[in-house]
């Protein structure tokens, strides 16, 4: 019996480039004249996948966050998935703001594409909610493709990574889709010079 084929719906950052962002920011700040004399910062929480900034005020923190998107951008960060945090009031008239990296998809998010592909119309077409990514299943890939170049023209509020196939069974087990064998390939074996040791 031929296994279906599938693929992930997820989405997130490349957290190195969210840091090289953020240390291209903080040259650009100590560059610029419109900056000089300011003291702004930002820090990046890797681990709650969090920038926060602190600025002298809010047209400097407007100016801040203008610099830092700039910077996505340009490495490959989706904007799109970052989510500003309320302007705080620190000491004086500076200011605080956190911005949230949406690391994978939110449940709401998640029934949302699936109630989408549902009343797409795409009959052998299954899918199912795992975690913060959405699997979607079909017994051909010529369906899911359908289904990805669908969900391109769909606008559920998150930049969605480039879909990627789902490893079958069959290929966890190390076997191909033809259900033969994988080829591990193997460095030579080394002969020694004074034979096999056989007889």
């Amino acid at each position: 019996m031929a296994s279906n084929a599938s693929f992930d719906v997820s989405t997130g950052a490349d957290l190195q480039e969210v840091d090289n962002a953020v240390n291209q920011t903080l040259k650009e700040v100590a560059q610029r004249y419109d900056f000089k004399g300011t003291h702004c910062t930002v820090d990046f929480d890797r681990l709650k996948a969090e920038i926060r900034l602190s600025a002298d005020d809010e047209f400097r923190m407007d100016a801040l966050v203008d610099v830092l998107k700039t910077k996505m951008i340009k490495r490959g960060v989706p904007v799109k998935n970052l989510k500003l945090g309320d302007l705080e009031q620190a000491t004086g008239q500076s200011v605080r703001r956190t911005l949230a990296l949406t690391q994978g998809i939110p449940q709401d998010v998640s029934k949302q594409i699936t109630k989408a592909i549902k009343d797409g119309g795409f009959k052998k077409v299954q899918t199912s909610i795992q975690g913060d990514e959405v699997r979607v299943t079909a017994p051909s890939r010529d369906e899911l493709q359908a289904v990805i170049a669908f969900l391109k023209g769909q606008d559920f509020g998150i930049e969605r990574r480039r879909c990627s196939w789902a490893r079958s069974r069959a290929a966890r087990r190390g076997r191909c889709r033809s259900g033969r064998p994988r080829l591990h390939l193997r460095p030579p074996r080394r002969r020694s010079r004074f034979g096999s040791g056989c007889p």
